[in-house]
């Protein structure tokens, strides 16, 4: 077996590297982790299998290069701080990821409004959908909240896992209920 020469500062320098990525183990699973020169685009759970609701990497690289650009490389280095605020957070030394975000895989309007909503929610605190919501500006449209967070491309980082039921059910995870519990427990929160 040959080792494939890194050429990922050589296409960077050249201008031909606009999404970068690498894969990385997390109390969570594997996480496949996606930045533009912009900032982080996307956190993805990935998923053996090729079933309903799994998520492959190819899967994920073939959105990354239909939504963002073609020029995706595995480039580790330009991750590096990501990579270290994450198992920061799940040392639980770090209550607030600093990363620049890409939020162009996010829908403009109210989606986008609820995602920097929900972004805004301190370490170790939660929302409701009603609560993101009215943060995003319309109180009445939790449902379609819901929705918004169910498409956050940045799992973690946005911290979506924080926003629960009225009555302080789970409520949904795109990525399951057990990394969400997972990442409440990182943040202290004792679950019933």
């Amino acid at each position: 077996m040959t080792d494939r020469p890194d050429l990922s500062a050589a296409f960077e320098a050249s201008g031909l590297l606009d999404v970068a990525y690498t894969l990385e183990d997390s109390p969570v699973g594997l996480l496949l982790l996606a930045a533009t020169p912009r900032g982080l685009a996307r956190v993805a759970y990935l998923e053996p299998g090729d079933g309903p609701g799994e998520v492959g990497e190819d899967a994920v690289l073939t959105d990354l290069s239909r939504r963002i650009s073609p020029r995706v490389l595995r480039a580790p280095a330009r991750l590096d701080a990501t990579r270290r605020e994450l198992e920061q957070f799940f040392d639980g030394r770090l209550t607030s990821f600093e990363v620049p975000i890409d939020w162009r895989l996010t829908r403009p309007g109210f989606t986008r409004a609820v995602l920097r909503a929900t972004n805004r929610i301190p370490f170790g605190e939660t929302s409701s959908y009603k609560g993101v919501a009215t943060a995003a500006g319309s109180p009445n449209a939790f449902r379609a909240a819901g929705s918004a967070l169910g498409s956050n491309p940045l799992p973690i980082v946005v911290p979506c896992h924080r926003v629960l039921h009225a009555g302080g059910g789970l409520g949904g995870y795109t990525g399951g209920l057990d990394r969400k519990k997972v990442l409440l427990t990182v943040e202290g929160h004792q679950l019933r």
